[in-house]
């Protein structure tokens, strides 16, 4: 299995974009509730940020070093090295995931309910591309280009041992 010490920069260019769409359409379908409630969605995306820079990369392989979405390189910036064992110790739930996926699924839903006050196009194409991006980026981008050249998860990687004990 091939795997990269370095991922190319087109990876982590469309790793980081399906990303950053994720959380602009998210910070654009929550601002028509009001300026607070897009603020507070877009301080729950950093919060994201800087937890999985100072909890998981700090302790991956690719500390230091160019990963798919090029937050080894970021973290190494703001943080201590951590500990691989720790990476490797550490037990993935779909608790952990749940952060992630709510910074999808509150924007979708709060569309939805803006849909229900009357039909706007923009709102409409704005919830498919999140759904879109959400489903079918995010396997794209974990299936083929990230999780695929892995040198972390051929180490051991909690979360790839979740999901595939949730496939069997």
């Amino acid at each position: 299995m091939k795997t990269y010490d370095d991922y190319p920069c087109s990876t982590v260019a469309v790793c980081n974009a399906q990303t950053l769409l994720t959380y602009l359409l998210g910070a654009y379908l929550v601002s028509f509730y009001g300026a607070l409630w897009a603020v507070l969605y877009i301080a729950f995306c950093i919060y994201l940020e800087y937890a999985l820079l100072s909890k998981s990369c700090t302790n991956c392989y690719y500390y230091g070093k160019t990963c798919a979405f090029g937050r080894g390189r970021i973290s190494a910036l703001l943080f201590k090295k951590g500990s691989a064992r720790k990476f490797l110790q550490r037990k993935f739930s779909w608790t952990d995931l749940l952060p992630s996926l709510l910074a999808s699924i509150v924007p979708v839903l709060a569309g939805a309910f803006l849909l229900f006050s009357g039909f706007r196009w923009d709102i409409l194409l704005a919830i498919a591309l999140l759904a879109l991006l959400f489903t079918v980026g995010n396997n794209y981008v974990r299936g083929s280009l990230a999780c695929k050249f892995c040198k972390q998860r051929k180490l051991g990687c909690p979360a790839e041992k979740a999901f595939r004990q949730a496939k069997k």
